[in-house]
């Protein structure tokens, strides 16, 4: 399973060789021109039967994780993290550093003080925990600035939902991927942007090289209907839909291009439903500012667990996902 093959790679931000490597060989044969430029974006230009406009689609390759900035005498390794993590759910988690497995640990609840097991643990509090016998041990297997990531393995969940780390963005690789397989009325460039999770950086190059007439950004967002928290303040609903932004942290979208993709679904049988929360951001938020800035759209699968070491979507809203994405493909003319 291909989106299973690409949640399972590591790719933590400005680590994201695997990933694009790995795309690349997926998508050589269905694109007229592949690059990389400077920054590490993955861009594919496939040519339409008509080149009087640009089309960009684009996701991010990279994921949240962890870098070594330190090695104790003791041979732990300290850390910071890289992009947004809750140190509540990190914990006790396996990680990999390359080959190398490890635990992010903590001091045992019997030696904490009552202040410390009130408080969320800070990331200095914390450490990982490769085995090593002192610092020289470590020394052999790790360096600091090397990258860290979530040992988790994807599974299926009952059957219609699917459990790993990094479907924030390997769900909008998968359907990049699939996409440039259908022909394209314009001239489309597949973007596979780097470093989206520590400020929209590859983004940013690839619009500004780009510099397309629409933007599609396909993406991963939070879905809120956990336990603990009430409908009214659902960011989405897992197995509605995709999810198409009216505004967030970053971007105020166009309505009329919200409006017409939200209608475009509905015509088309597809599930849908508007992300509810203005809270967080994505790539579209400095693509939309970009040169005499670029109408842009965003659509999302709603993802349980988001930036953590599992998250949770639904199949069903995969599919939603990619059926809403490859509409847009085939009606653009509509709406430039």
């Amino acid at each position: 399973m291909l989106l299973e093959k690409l949640c399972n790679l590591d790719g933590v931000s400005g680590n994201e060789g695997a990933v694009r490597d790995f795309i690349k060989s997926q998508i050589s044969s269905y694109a007229d021109n592949i690059s990389v430029d400077n920054i590490g974006n993955l861009i594919a230009f496939k040519k339409g039967s008509d080149s009087s406009k640009k089309v960009m689609l684009s996701c991010h390759t990279d994921e949240v994780g962890f870098i070594i900035n330190g090695i104790t005498k003791e041979g732990y390794l300290e850390f910071q993290t890289v992009g947004g993590i809750d140190t509540r759910v990190i914990i006790s988690k396996k990680v990999r550093i390359g080959n190398i497995k490890g635990i992010i640990g903590i001091k045992a609840i019997h030696l904490t003080t009552k202040s410390e097991r009130e408080n969320i643990p800070k990331v200095k509090d914390l450490y990982i925990d490769i085995g090593a016998k002192d610092e020289e041990d470590a020394k052999k297997y790790v360096r600091l600035g090397d990258y860290a990531a979530f040992d988790t393995d994807f599974e299926l969940l009952g059957k219609s939902s699917i459990k790993a780390k990094a479907i924030d963005d390997r769900v909008g690789c998968y359907i990049l991927t699939e996409l440039i397989k259908q022909p394209v009325q314009y001239d489309t460039y597949f973007c596979f942007c780097t470093q989206e999770e520590v400020g929209l950086r590859g983004s940013r190059v690839a619009a500004y090289k780009i510099n397309p007439d629409i933007c599609l950004v396909i993406e991963a967002t939070t879905c809120s209907d956990v336990k603990g928290s009430v409908p009214h303040g659902y960011s989405t609903i897992m197995n509605k839909g995709a999810a198409i932004s009216f505004m967030d942290r970053t971007t105020i979208y166009n309505k009329d291009l919200y409006e017409w993709l939200y209608e475009l679904a509905k015509k088309n049988n597809i599930p849908v439903q508007y992300k509810n929360l203005v809270a967080g951001g994505n790539d579209a938020g400095i693509i939309h500012l970009t040169n005499n800035g670029i109408p842009t759209l965003s659509v999302s699968l709603p993802c349980r667990y988001i930036h953590s070491p599992c998250g949770i979507a639904s199949l069903d809203d995969i599919e939603s996902l990619k059926k809403l994405s490859l509409c847009f493909i085939k009606n653009i003319g509509e709406i430039i």
